[in-house]
């Protein structure tokens, strides 16, 4: 059994592979975004603040994992990395269940093919539609959180997903 954590800037290719790593292996998806997509939709006439909003659908998140991991299953969770708090919370799930924990980066270092990926895309409502600042995004690329005791698979997702998606699930299941 395993537990995948994605990571990668929106835009960077995470619900694709995702995807893809779930057609392969069976594993159940769980998705940041529809999450925080649904909570949004049923708070529209509450108003609740972003970052609250992002705090409970995260709660959710973890719930359905650590559900989905009890009862045997592989799991993949597909939400940006960006704070150690999820690392450090997706290698505990993972010790807990007696599951192998794996880190996959989707990585695309091209500021011009994440916008375009962003305006192109048939977009929810917690996802973003452009990055304005060149800077930011360099800032979160450079800044994305990393497991340190654990062998962390980056892909560069400006390639085609067939030239990488053999290593994607053979590091999976090693």
């Amino acid at each position: 059994m395993f537990f995948v954590q994605m990571s990668g800037f929106p835009g960077s290719g995470k619900s694709t592979l995702s995807r893809q790593i779930a057609e392969r292996t069976g594993a159940v998806i769980i998705d940041h975004d529809i999450v925080k997509s649904a909570l949004l939709q049923s708070t529209e006439e509450i108003q609740i603040e972003s970052k609250l909003t992002g705090k409970i659908s995260y709660n959710i998140d973890w719930s359905l994992i650590e559900f989905y991991l009890s009862q045997g299953q592989n799991v993949v969770f597909d939400s940006p990395c960006l704070y150690q708090e999820m690392v450090d919370r997706g290698i505990a799930m993972s010790k807990k269940y007696n599951v192998k924990y794996k880190y996959i980066e989707c990585y695309l270092d091209d500021f011009q093919e994440i916008n375009f990926r962003l305006k192109n895309r048939e977009r929810m409502i917690s996802q973003i539609s452009e990055v304005t600042s060149e800077e930011n995004f360099k800032y979160t690329l450079v800044n994305s959180k990393r497991p340190a005791d654990y062998q962390c698979l980056v892909v560069n997702t400006g390639e085609p997903i067939d030239s990488y998606i053999n290593d994607v699930v053979n590091y999976i299941k090693k």
